[in-house]
């Protein structure tokens, strides 16, 4: 009797162990993944109206023998109308500008050259205001001048009160 009575709690708790409810089994995988990456942090903007005001714009060609500087007086307003560039001689030049993130980037449409007399030019520039000054690239496009037809200048604008 004992025996059978072994047997039959045996077959009770197995009986019991087959009716219980299984847990799935546990995903380890996620927890041992690596977490990913935050996302970068967005570029900063820059807003027209921190660079609104008159500039003094110094052109200085990169590279090659010419270093001499062009001087202009930049016109911005707090949009993106209005906007010139003032060269020596009293020609003003309107401009297209747009803002990428953290640039400013204007082009020009055909002006007199100051630097090549008798020729005509239009420039694109990008622009970061930087420590109160604006600092970037200006490319000037020559018209009708063969293979010398572009060149490159830093640009740096000091604020004008």
């Amino acid at each position: 009797m004992q025996r059978s009575s072994r047997f039959a709690v045996c077959s009770a708790v197995l009986l019991l162990a087959a009716c219980m409810k299984k847990e799935a089994p546990k995903d380890t995988t996620a927890a041992m993944a690596p977490a990913p990456a935050p996302a970068p942090a967005p570029a900063p903007s820059v807003a027209l109206a921190d660079v609104a005001g008159k500039w003094k714009i110094t052109n200085t060609p990169v590279g090659g023998k010419d270093t001499s500087a062009t001087i202009a007086t930049l016109v911005a307003t707090a949009d993106t109308s209005g906007w010139t560039l003032e060269l020596p001689g009293g020609q003003k030049v309107p401009l297209q500008v747009r803002v990428s993130a953290d640039t400013v980037v204007t082009k020009s449409g055909v002006y007199n050259s100051v630097r090549r007399k008798g020729k005509k030019v239009w420039t694109e520039t990008a622009t970061r205001l930087e420590n109160g000054k604006l600092t970037g690239t200006t490319v000037a496009h020559y018209e009708n001048v063969g293979a010398d037809s572009v060149l490159t200048l830093r640009t740096e604008g000091t604020k004008m009160p």
